[in-house]
């Protein structure tokens, strides 16, 4: 008996042993990984360090100071001369009704020529390829044919008159300034945002459409019950990308209109140009975090919004 319990003893003492090597290992090969891992990311990190932490602290500090070389402390003065200024509130204003009204539409316009295109009509290649042309032109080309289009004499004018006998419309200085720039924002987003979508249709597994229409259920059914669900991943990340690029509209209104457009078209990006211009960093400092706050607040609301609405798929 003796001699069997130190057997025993024996076998539990090289099991532990054994034990105890193999969480060594582990732990060398976590800490090989982690090594690893952070040898890839700290070049990445050290750049967004630099580049963008960096600059954002300097921003912080000379929003709080009465100039760039004046260290004085000022509080929160700067971000009150930017609150209160009327140039501001509208460029706000005209900056958040462009962002509320083309990012809904990119989504939908550009989700329902997916599901067009997703039907099987004829020649969706050509209409596809006719949709993606506008990423392939550069700025400076979609301007020249909004222009020829658009302007008082352009081509537009021209059409309405001939047909309709209606007096010429100076598109760009008018209450229809901002439904121009409306639709050249989404004639330039419409292709990309499509070929998101239809990979995300094609990314839903057919044995669960299938089911439904076993069951019953109609087209307008299944794509609020069963598409809609597998697209809300999609939707958010079209409607970030949205956003930011209704943000960069600022390149086409400024060289289709200058420094100051007509009232509707003046967005913050014109603000923060012109302030640049007259060198007031400190107001201009102070604007660009107030910009920054709302926009963290609204990609912070997209994020719950598709956290919400997309959880049950992750489950």
């Amino acid at each position: 008996m003796s001699e069997s319990q130190n057997k025993r003893g024996e076998l539990l003492l090289r099991k532990a042993e054994l034990a105890k090597r193999k969480k060594r290992l582990h732990r060398r090969r976590k800490l090989l990984d982690w090594g690893v891992f952070t040898g890839y990311l700290l070049p990445s990190l050290a750049g967004v360090l630099l580049f963008f932490f960096l600059p954002l602290l300097m921003l912080l500090k000379t929003s709080f100071q009465k100039s760039p070389t004046n260290s004085d402390f000022v509080g929160f003065a700067n971000y009150g001369r930017v609150i209160t200024n009327s140039a501001f509130v509208n460029a706000s204003k005209n900056t958040l009704t462009f962002a509320l009204i083309s990012v809904p539409l990119a989504i939908v316009l550009s989700l329902l020529v997916a599901l067009l295109l997703n039907s099987g009509m004829p020649g969706k290649s050509i209409f596809r390829s006719i949709l993606l042309n506008p990423m392939m032109v550069p700025v400076a080309s979609i301007v020249l044919i909004w222009q020829v289009f658009f302007s008082y004499n352009g081509v537009i004018n021209g059409w309405f008159a001939s047909l309709f006998g209606m007096n010429k419309i100076d598109w760009l200085k008018s209450s229809y300034a901002q439904i121009v720039i409306f639709l050249m924002f989404i004639w330039k987003n419409l292709g990309y945002n499509m070929v998101l979508f239809l990979a995300a249709l094609n990314n839903i597994p057919t044995e669960v459409i299938e089911s439904a229409k076993m069951d019953g259920a109609g087209p307008v059914k299944r794509f609020f019950s069963i598409k809609m669900h597998y697209l809300s991943s999609t939707i958010f990340f079209v409607g970030i990308m949205s956003l930011i690029n209704s943000f960069k509209i600022f390149r086409e209104v400024y060289l289709l209109t200058g420094d100051y457009p007509f009232d509707t078209l003046y967005m913050l990006q014109h603000y923060m140009n012109n302030a640049f211009r007259h060198l007031d960093y400190s107001k201009l400092s102070a604007g660009a975090i107030v910009m920054c706050i709302a926009m963290i607040i609204i990609v912070g609301f997209l994020f719950f919004a598709e956290a919400k609405f997309g959880g049950d798929i992750e489950e």
